[in-house]
């Protein structure tokens, strides 16, 4: 049987996820950075069909496999590490309702990468005085809203943590209500403290 056009997407679409997740996994690219370099080295100098890009779930995915095929025997050390000093920022950061995501939280986590959390509190500001009081030297920038482009930016505040990278979103109480949804495949998106503790808990494996 001859291949049909689709076919022949879904190739080219899982080539270069499995490119990207290679930049991800050993330079510690950002997805959309690896997801360009991917195509240029797949396709070379033809643009290829419109939807032939991977999305940064199905890079992920690649992602958790490629660590599974070579690093079975460091990985799960390093993700207990990360997710070790996840859970202790947060047990610092509690009062503002920490939220673990991003790739410590999905298993995707390489020697690369830092921790992400989510902070919802009543503003920015108190988050940032209370961190300075603790002399963590943190560093400003932005962030896009977990709820979309047309909600704009947050704060994002950057420090270090046991010689970990640490950066925590910074939003507003009301923004609490849609934090613990998960996403249309069932997977989470976030979890919370006692979410973190199960994730330490050997053959605990929630949906992520």
């Amino acid at each position: 049987m001859m291949p049909t056009p689709l076919d022949e997407v879904q190739q080219l679409r899982a080539e270069i996820a499995v490119t990207a997740a290679r930049l991800v996994a050993q330079d510690g690219a950002d997805y959309g950075t690896a997801r360009r370099k991917a195509a240029r080295q797949v396709l070379g100098d033809s643009d290829g069909p419109s939807d032939v890009l991977p999305d940064n779930q199905q890079i992920k995915e690649e992602v958790r496999q490629y660590h599974a095929l070579f690093n079975a025997d460091t990985h799960a050390a390093l993700l207990f590490r990360l997710r070790s000093a996840a859970l202790q920022v947060m047990e610092m950061l509690e009062r503002f309702n920490p939220f673990l995501c991003g790739s410590v939280l999905n298993g995707s986590a390489g020697p690369h990468d830092d921790i992400h959390l989510q902070l919802f509190a009543d503003s920015a500001k108190e988050v940032e005085i209370f961190l300075l009081n603790r002399n963590l030297n943190i560093d400003i920038s932005e962030a896009p809203h977990f709820k979309g482009p047309r909600f704009g930016t947050v704060e994002r505040v950057s420090f270090l943590w046991n010689k970990e990278g640490v950066h925590a979103e910074l939003y507003e109480i009301d923004d609490l209500r849609g934090a613990a949804r998960t996403r249309g495949d069932g997977r989470l998106m976030r979890t919370d403290i006692a979410g973190v503790r199960a994730l330490l808990i050997p053959n605990t494996h929630p949906t992520i």
